[in-house]
This record gives structure tokens, sequence and C-alpha cells, in this order.
């Protein structure tokens, strides 16, 4: 029985020491890639809200109705296909005297209904950004409540971040190389790859500009500028050294 204890024992232990051995890790060189892709947007989005107050909340209704007709309007004199225009928020709620009031005065005074709010938001997508200019004048013409957003986008984002992750590939295999060459060393095929996931910078802070224009749409042009859009990509690379 002791011997079989013993024999048990001395098998757990080759075995543990096998396995360390075969997970030993080869030297390696552990390198970092990062790369940046930079294009002008080629669509815009745009986000637009439009907001009537009366005290027939029908007549609210048909007021921003007839509002979001004109604005389908534009979007179709310009082009914009059917799908890339969107009514996304629809919203109905009591307006007050005291909404807007700081709220302590809001305390003093007699809350009186003034009427009924009733808002739409509208998203549309612009894919020939070369109408971008004379579509938002139209839209600020058109008197909507509030321009929410304005974003700039790249249609080919998938393609563009392909060329980021292969530049940012041949950026860490050239610093391994470098690295490893002034030791007198070179590099062997690579161990591992891990991918930080990139990002997009750009899709427009052009709400910034547009704050102060929103009622002067002759002051566009000069205001806004859709810039370009950085398609980032960074890798750990761990290679095997020579």
């Amino acid at each position: 029985m002791r011997k079989l204890i013993v024999l048990i024992a001395l098998t757990l232990v080759f075995a543990a020491a096998t396995f360390a051995q075969n997970n030993i890790e080869p030297p390696l060189i552990t390198v970092t890639g990062q790369a940046e892709v930079r294009v002008p947007p080629d669509e815009v989005l745009f986000t637009l809200a439009v907001e009537n107050v009366d005290k027939d909340m029908l007549v609210a209704n048909k007021q921003t109705d007839d509002s979001v007709k004109q604005i389908l309007a534009i979007a179709r004199q310009h082009n914009v296909k059917p799908e890339d225009v969107q009514t996304s928020h629809i919203s109905v709620q009591p307006k007050y005297n005291t909404d807007d009031m700081p709220y302590e005065e809001r305390n003093r005074t007699k809350r009186v209904l003034i009427g009924y709010e009733v808002s739409k938001t509208i998203a549309i997508r612009l894919r020939d950004i070369g109408r971008f200019d004379v579509m938002l004048a139209d839209i600020l013409k058109a008197g909507i409540t509030r321009l929410s957003n304005l974003e700039f986008r790249d249609s080919q984002l998938r393609k563009h971040r392909d060329e980021a992750r292969r530049m940012a590939i041949r950026a860490a295999q050239e610093k391994a190389r470098l690295l490893a060459g002034e030791i007198g060393q070179s590099i062997g095929p690579a161990y591992s790859i891990t991918e930080t996931s990139g990002s997009d910078y750009g899709r427009s802070n052009a709400m910034q500009n547009i704050a102060g224009v929103a009622g002067d749409a002759a002051a566009i042009d000069s205001a806004i500028a859709p810039g370009s859009i950085s398609v980032t990509a960074q890798v750990t690379v761990r290679f095997r050294l020579n």
C-alpha cells in the first residue's frame, strides 16, 4: 500500500513538472502599435425638434404636424430617401407659467396652465454632403424649435478602421524589429495579438458652432466646418525573440 501511495505521488510530481515545463513561455518582446486614419465625412445626420404650445391640444398638434411636413418637404427637395428620415420621438405635456422659473420663485407663484406642448423629433440622414449648407439653411428658415444634434459621419467606417488596423500591425512589427535589433536579436512569428478598441472621433462638435447662428441662416457658410473624422486602431503584439 505504501509503495502504491509513493508511486502515485511521484507520478503527480512528474506530471506537474512536465506541465510547468510545457507552459514556460519562450523569449518574447511585447510592443504596442498605434495608427490613425483621417477621412473627410461623406454624410451628415440632422436631429431636429419641433415644438408648439396652445391651450387646445389639437391645435398644438396640428401646428407641429404642419412644421414637420415642411421639414419633410425640404428633405425631399434635397433628394433624401424616405428610409433616411425618421420621426423618433413624440411628446405631449402640459405647460405651466412656472415651468421656467427658479425653484424658490416657483413656490411663491400661483401655478397656471398656459397650454399643451406637442413636440416631435425628426432624424434626417443626408448622404450627399455637398448639399449640407443649403439644406441646413432651408431647415433653419423653416422655423424649427431646436437643432438637437448635427453629426458628421463616415459611411465607410469599417473600411477605414481596417486600414488603421493594418497600419497599427505594421507599426508594432517595425517597433519590435528596431528594439530587438538594438540588442543583436531578431523577431520571429507573432506569439499573440491583442486589439484595444479603436475609436472614431469627429462625429461632430458642430452643435457648439451652430448655437450662435440658429437664427441667422446667412452665417452658416462660415460657421460650420465639417473637418475630418479620426479613425484609430491600437494593437499589442508579442513576438518571439530569436
